[in-house]
């Protein structure tokens, strides 16, 4: 079944540095500035962009002069590397592990779409904002990645245990079929929730249901799991 939340922050790498978060506060008005800078940058970061994004503005964004930023961070990146410091456990999502013989592994995997469909939403723009610092920061690619791999290497495990079982395609090698199919669930969330739609319009709530009802038919079809109630007519 799922994880818990404690278990999967104990396997899953942070995405950011823990010694590169600025300067703690020692009081409660030191707290509330630096909330509140954070809370400012991530605003300013998501709608300008991490390259484009200004330290004068997301001072501006906090209500506080550029002094009062310098007192907390040392650059724009450790501010950014706090706001993902804040947002990361939001992010995280279960993946699939262990499924015991008494549960059902269709409605698992369903949970498990869900959870990661739910948490992508919730922070659409800040996932677009860490494909583009991916892309001009090699230090925080190489920390992304390994989060991911954590991922794939948990759903690589359910899935062999399924194999074992007899429950799932043996004939399937389960580490690339968790890496295939944790690639599928994640462009198909950045489709659906980072890029811009034609008609600018979101996702209605039937329109989620039926991404994530498509996602799980998708990932049971491939590992052999279709159950007659996830058949087509």
């Amino acid at each position: 079944m799922p994880s818990d939340s404690e278990t999967a922050t104990s396997e899953v790498p942070d995405l950011v540095d823990a010694a590169r978060l600025g300067t703690q506060p020692q009081t409660a008005r030191g707290k509330r500035t630096r909330d509140a800078l954070i809370a400012a940058a991530r605003t300013v970061f998501e709608r300008d962009g991490f390259v484009d994004s200004r330290l004068v503005d997301i001072a501006a964004e906090a209500k506080c002069s550029i002094g009062s930023f310098y007192t907390w961070f040392d650059s724009k990146d450790e501010v950014f590397a706090a706001v993902l410091h804040e947002a990361q456990n939001d992010m995280l999502h279960p993946g699939t592990s262990r499924i015991q013989a008494s549960d059902d592994p269709v409605a698992i995997i369903a949970a498990s779409n869900r959870a990661y469909v739910d948490a992508y939403r919730r922070n659409a723009r800040l996932n677009l904002l860490l494909t583009q610092v991916a892309a001009v920061d090699p230090r925080f690619r190489e920390m992304r990645h390994k989060r991911a791999r954590a991922f794939v290497t948990r759903n690589a495990r359910a899935i062999a245990d399924l194999q074992q079982r007899g429950l799932a395609d043996r004939g399937v090698d389960a580490e690339l079929a968790a890496e295939a199919l944790s690639g599928m669930v994640s462009r198909l969330a950045y489709e659906s929730f980072a890029m811009t739609k034609p008609s600018g319009e979101p996702l209605t709530e039937a329109q989620v249901d039926t991404l994530v009802e498509t996602l799980t038919r998708l990932w049971t079809n491939a590992l052999g799991l279709t159950r007659p109630d996830l058949r087509a007519d």
